[in-house]
């Protein structure tokens, strides 16, 4: 209920501040966002941005509606269902805009990923392993559940020529380079972003056809090979580096930037509404 609360003021402030300097300003730090509440505040910044269009936030996606999306696109897609009520909830929730149509169109799909404590442990003092015994614990697997829901919103999405999923991953598991963290005895334990133990960024960049990461890939690309042209639904996903948390207007950034990519790509379906005087 506290979160619920926090985000609502927050909402709240963004509305009478008409933007986000009352949110990301000097008190910034203080907010420990979860990405569902800075996902609230994007859709007050667009709706203040573009005051003729309609927005909306969805919690989740249910597996019905992606398999009628998929059934419109070809009559053959979308038949199974083995679990009427099931649903995909990323857990930063989903931004749609209403079209000239009426239709529903998603402008930004977002999820926050922390694996790997290696960091705080080792600022602890913290040792690992059955015997604790070992400075860094050996990478799971959980971040690789991302891919369904990758895969989901895909398929609800296989008609649009935008993908606007975007993953942020924190943690050392997400290392992009090498760091050196000290404990409290002074001992340096050095975490190497190429070690197979540790990175597990290699399991989610087939979500992004192995493009770099910590870019814009909303805007689908279309890619030739012989007499084939392909679309590309590519993951935007973004990491640290270093391995520490997101800051919150960093990621604020960056999903406001990816609704706009949306809304340009989506910009004949919703001229009627930008063009009304």
């Amino acid at each position: 209920m506290a979160k619920k609360n926090q985000s609502t003021r927050l909402t709240k402030q963004h509305k009478k501040s008409q933007g986000v300097v009352g949110i990301f300003g000097d008190g910034a730090k203080s907010h420990d966002l979860k990405v569902g509440q800075i996902s609230k505040l994007v859709i007050e910044q667009l709706k203040t941005e573009y005051p003729q269009l309609t927005f909306r936030y969805k919690k989740s996606i249910r597996k019905e509606e992606i398999n009628e999306a998929l059934t419109k696109v070809d009559p053959e897609l979308g038949q199974t269902l083995f679990v009427p009520n099931s649903s995909i909830i990323p857990d930063g929730g989903i931004i749609e805009v209403k079209d000239d149509s009426g239709e529903w169109r998603i402008v930004c799909v977002s999820e926050a990923k922390h694996q790997g404590k290696d960091i705080v442990n080792i600022r602890k003092g913290k040792q690992v392993g059955k015997k604790n015994n070992q400075d860094l614990m050996a990478a799971g697997n959980a971040i690789e559940r991302s891919h369904k829901n990758i895969s989901e919103i895909a398929n609800f999405m296989l008609s649009e020529s935008h993908f606007p999923y975007i993953l942020f991953l924190e943690g050392s598991n997400f290392l992009t380079e090498t760091i050196s963290i000290e404990r409290p005895d002074g001992r340096i334990v050095t975490l190497e972003y190429k070690s197979g133990m540790l990175n597990r960024l290699d399991r989610l960049t087939s979500a992004n056809f192995g493009m770099p990461i910590n870019i814009n890939l909303c805007a689908n690309k279309f890619v030739k090979h012989k007499d084939k042209t392909i679309m590309l639904q590519a993951t935007s996903i973004y990491s640290q580096g270093k391995g520490e948390k997101w800051d919150n207007k960093e990621m604020f950034d960056i999903m406001i930037e990816i609704s706009k990519t949306s809304l340009k790509v989506l910009g004949s379906d919703l001229f009627n509404q930008i063009t009304k005087k």
